[in-house]
């Protein structure tokens, strides 16, 4: 009796450590779906905002002299995070001229869009504003103010 209580009890344990760990797999890091050695920097107008979980989503026509405009989906943190560094649900409006920062997608085959983690986004006012997460295995290239670049390193030089 006392073994079978005892083997309920390992397997409830192995049963809710499974469960536990199921948001953490559905979540990625950078590195999985983002190139550190492809940044980007897009100047364009906002055509939409997604303030979702587990990340916002920032649209844009991304505007290249002789080109048409690009659309582009701009990964930036969770919608607390953005709160955090001042960015709320009011800050980016449909029309607004933004300059964003950041890394593009490893697929870049930009079907429907291109797509890119978004390190910093600067506003017409001059205004900067943090809107990536550190701690996911983005570059520590100086865009988070709470956590310095590594020593020695800067950011790209065609930022």
């Amino acid at each position: 009796m006392r073994f079978r209580t005892q083997r309920r009890l390992a397997f409830g344990a192995a049963l809710i450590l499974v469960l536990a760990s199921r948001p953490a797999l559905a979540h990625h890091a950078f590195a999985a779906e983002f190139d550190a050695s492809a940044p980007v920097l897009l100047r364009g107008k906002v055509t939409k905002v997604e303030w979702i979980n587990p990340h916002a989503w920032i649209h844009m026509l991304a505007e290249t002299t002789g080109k048409p405009p690009q659309p582009w989906m701009v990964e930036g943190g969770t919608p607390n995070t953005l709160l955090r560094a001042g960015i709320t649900r009011n800050s980016l409006k449909p029309g607004d001229e933004i300059v964003v920062r950041g890394y593009q997608a490893k697929d870049k085959s930009c079907d429907p869009a291109c797509r890119a983690n978004g390190r910093d986004i600067t506003l017409t006012n001059g205004q900067k504003l943090f809107m990536g997460s550190s701690g996911t295995g983005a570059p520590r290239d100086g865009a988070d103010p709470t956590e310095p670049a590594k020593p020695g390193t800067s950011p790209p030089a065609n930022w």
